[in-house]
């Protein structure tokens, strides 16, 4: 379990095909300190390490984590948003984050607003009963308020104020139109969802 408050920018270092893929990162963590077995929230996806050097974690990620992430997730280069797992008696800084990704959605527009980052963001339309104004989102692993939502036929769009704090240690400071985007709603609102729908079966 996570809380969406990012610690880290990582680095894709390396890529190799066994099976699933083995992902390489470069980070800044003390990984002396870290269990092969334990949790990492990388942009969003919780992912364990099977392997570990100084400045470095190895994670394998299975064909269907890949295939519900962003495209261009896994390639060497790639800026990840790094969070170790929630340890009992840690601050609750954001808002309870699964590392499970719900939806994947694509940046429509970043707009300056004032010292911050106005960014819109268009998911599919199935998740529009998620997404909840002054409610909480995880985007590539960060902990968000959304501001605005606006139902579409076909899509629901957000929007999102990025604090230069975020920008800059995140990876938001790369984010432009046409990204793709990790997305996970909150698990209070999907429980609540769920209620509503065994309810109305009944």
């Amino acid at each position: 379990m996570f809380t969406g408050i990012v610690t880290d920018v990582g680095r894709i270092e390396a890529v190799e095909k066994q099976g699933d893929l083995r992902v390489v990162v470069a980070t800044d963590y003390d990984t002396a300190a870290i269990d092969l077995g334990a949790s990492v929230a990388c942009s969003g996806v919780c992912l364990t390490v099977v392997d570990k050097a100084p400045g470095r974690l190895a994670f394998d990620v299975s064909a269907e984590s890949v295939s519900r992430t962003a495209d261009g997730m896994w390639t060497e280069g790639r800026r990840l948003n790094l969070e170790r797992a929630l340890r009992l008696g840690d601050e609750l800084g954001g808002h309870i984050v699964t590392g499970h990704v719900d939806a994947v959605g694509t940046v429509a527009a970043v707009v300056p607003e004032g010292g911050s980052l106005r960014v819109t963001i268009e998911a599919p339309r199935d998740l529009a009963p998620y997404v909840a104004a002054k409610g909480s989102i995880t985007v590539d692993g960060v902990s968000l308020t959304v501001n605005s939502v606006e139902d579409r036929p076909h899509a629901v769009r957000f929007g999102l104020n990025i604090i230069p704090h975020t920008a800059e240690v995140t990876t938001f400071a790369d984010l432009q139109p046409g990204t793709a985007v990790n997305l996970e709603i909150d698990v209070l609102a999907r429980y609540l969802q769920r209620m509503e729908q065994a309810r109305a079966a009944t």
